[in-house]
């Protein structure tokens, strides 16, 4: 997930039961990172879980930044190795000297980052709540779920990050706006991007998670924000409870991931994107006809 559109209300929301916050702690961490929508199965957790428990969830901005902090910590600490040499690069820019190995994949992670920060900011200006309803995250979820299929069955397995050029940073990036919509999933649509521009299935996901740091780190900061102009938030040990389990899940999904795609490919996640979308259309519109 890399947006919320939270409510701004100053009212002190009523505490939300402790398991309520596990579930939601847990899907974030686990969906965060696989190509499979955080924000759309947090929208669904809502619609399953006590209508209230959505409510409160949306007025609770500081759980929202607490999970985003886990599941920022969890790729960090992965890919700790890469954000180093990033940010050694990222220094040496700053000094003038462009010749670090870090340079080019720090670039490229800035250049591919830019759109989705302004599209972001705009979004949040405008706060569709329409983009909420669960026939649009049924929609969205079947839809990139058969492009993530085509593209990896039609992708092929010859480039590696070493051979990315900035025009396909920027076209990545430009995919990545679609995840504002939930149910598209940031992380799907970029490896999806990835695949369709040839990029080996690992790369494809080595890179996705890499540009997804400035998202995540950005829908966190839009609730910090909005946590600092509302005085009347709590902060408790719930949080640090949110927090703790999306960092554990996170990294655990991104484990799994990584080494599932060195041997296998993104059917299963298709398969699973599939399935729930038809499921959810046809919850939808069999009730509509009833």
């Amino acid at each position: 997930m890399i947006y919320d559109y939270s409510l701004k209300s100053k009212v002190i929301p009523p505490q939300m039961p402790l398991l309520h916050i596990i579930i939601l702690a847990l899907i974030q961490g686990i969906t965060e990172f696989l190509p499979i929508s955080s924000s759309g199965h947090l929208v669904l957790a809502h619609a399953a879980l006590d209508g209230n428990a959505a409510q409160i969830w949306e007025k609770h901005i500081v759980m929202d930044v607490a999970v985003h902090v886990g599941t920022l910590f969890s790729v960090l600490l992965y890919f700790r190795k890469d954000v180093a040499l990033m940010l050694k690069g990222l220094a040496s820019l700053c000094m003038g000297r462009f010749h670090h190995s870090g340079n080019t994949m720090t670039l490229k992670i800035i250049v591919g980052s830019i759109p989705v920060i302004i599209a972001g900011f705009i979004l949040n200006t405008i706060e569709p709540s329409w983009l909420l309803a669960i026939e649009i995250v049924a929609w969205t979820t079947l839809i990139f779920g058969i492009i993530l299929w085509i593209a990896d069955r039609i992708g092929s397995n010859e480039k590696t990050l070493n051979d990315m050029k900035y025009s396909h940073a920027i076209f990545i990036g430009l995919a990545q706006c679609l995840a504002l919509i939930p149910g598209t999933s940031r992380s799907g649509i970029t490896m999806t991007t990835a695949r369709f521009l040839g990029y080996n299935r690992s790369e494809s996901a080595h890179y996705s998670l890499l540009l997804g740091i400035i998202a995540i780190s950005g829908a966190g900061a839009l609730g910090g924000l909005q946590l600092l102009e509302d005085p009347t938030t709590l902060f408790s040990h719930d949080i640090i409870i949110a927090a703790i389990l999306a960092f554990i899940s996170g990294y655990i999904a991104i484990t799994l991931m990584m080494k599932w795609l060195e041997r296998a490919s993104f059917t299963p996640f298709a398969i699973y994107r599939i399935i729930l979308g038809v499921g959810l259309l046809a919850l939808i519109y069999g009730t509509d006809l009833l």
